[in-house]
């Protein structure tokens, strides 16, 4: 059984504006806003309270809050209906250089959510003192996420990110520890919810009282607690010293073989994604192409690309409509040459074994 606790009324907003916005100006506060449902019930309770809420939406390379995954939602559109300012923070090359060796590890999948949050509130905490704001704020609900919402783990958070008891968490923070902002007299622990663990019960009935229509459901949009995306994402980490964004765009898509320690094959599986690996292609990379029938494009990959040409074009026409028993054209290309190998399509047994 899960507790809540929540007030609906004005009397917060007045104890806000007597105490501390007697200048004629709200007091600031830095939301980190994912789109999901919990992050605007956050940002709604310190709107009741009587604070002006700036929101800062954080993109990485493998969580794109516009994908169309998780919450399904576009940010900006929810920064609109919570009528917040927004800015947005993408964390690219620095979030490669973290996950190549996360801290305090990863999840199940390639997750290093841990780490990832620190960035986060990092991040969020930089816009805070640009807007001399009073504290950040979240979604997160203890006990909801097992690496990251226990409550070890968000003291971790707040250690890592230079921020301990300056992050607010609204829904649950009746359960946990009292917060600078308690402290001070800016929030009332009676105006703080109680939520923990999974059910979303009580946001559901929360965002019915708020008004938040249509509320997105449950799910993050990070492909790296994708279990299958996380084991391509950990060979790449493993094969690559540094992958790039292209590496990681590469990911995202096709069927992927590891041909040998510095080489990779990706196969298109439809049309968009053919599109997609021509336009990822770099210099030094192989494109095939069964010449005669319909069928992926493919991208060989990495130092010895060119000694696995053969095999690729033997996978690539499998994958294609031409018939397997007969022979077929492929065309190979790089940035400088281009050439016609007529092959066989692979036996399944022959290639298999080196998808990842």
């Amino acid at each position: 059984m899960y507790d809540a606790k929540f007030v609906y009324g004005n009397q917060s907003q007045i104890d806000v504006t007597e105490e501390k916005g007697k200048e004629g100006e709200k007091k600031k506060v830095v939301a980190l806003l994912s789109g999901g449902l919990d992050s605007q019930l956050a940002v709604r309770m310190m709107q009741e309270q009587g604070f002006d809420v700036s929101a800062v939406a954080i993109k990485t390379p493998f969580c794109d809050f516009d994908c169309g995954r998780g919450c399904g939602f576009e940010i900006r559109e929810r920064a609109d209906d919570l009528n917040v300012n927004l800015k947005t923070v993408y964390l690219g090359d620095e979030y490669i250089e973290m996950l190549k060796h996360p801290k305090h590890g990863i999840g199940a999948g390639f997750n290093p959510c841990i780490d990832c949050r620190a960035m986060m509130f990092d991040a969020a905490k930089k816009h805070m003192d640009e807007i001399g704001a009073e504290f950040i704020i979240s979604g997160e609900v203890l006990g909801q996420r097992p690496m990251s919402q226990h409550a070890p783990a968000l003291r971790i958070i707040e250690k890592e990110s230079g921020l301990v008891g300056k992050i607010v968490r609204p829904l649950s923070a009746g359960l946990l520890p009292e917060t600078d902002p308690e402290k001070e007299g800016l929030i009332k622990r009676e105006n703080l919810g109680m939520i923990k663990g999974r059910t979303r019960r009580n946001q559901l009935d929360m965002a019915k009282e708020y008004g938040i229509e249509n509320p997105p459901n449950a799910g993050g949009g990070c492909l790296l607690t994708d279990p299958q995306f996380g084991i391509k994402a950990k060979d790449l980490f493993e094969h690559t010293e540094t992958p790039t964004i292209n590496d990681v765009d590469l990911l995202k898509i096709g069927r992927h073989f590891r041909l040998d320690e510095k080489t990779k094959l990706v196969v298109g599986r439809n049309k968009d994604e053919n599109e997609m690996i021509k336009a990822i292609a770099l210099p030094g990379d192989i494109l095939l192409e069964a010449r005669d029938h319909v069928g992926p494009i493919s991208i060989l990959r990495g130092a010895n690309a060119k000694s696995h040409t053969e095999f690729a074009s033997a996978v690539t026409l499998r994958y294609s409509d031409a018939p397997k028993e007969q022979q077929g054209v492929v065309t190979v290309r790089d940035e400088s040459l281009s050439e016609e190998i007529t092959t066989k399509s692979s036996e399944e047994q022959s290639y298999i074994k080196f998808r990842i």
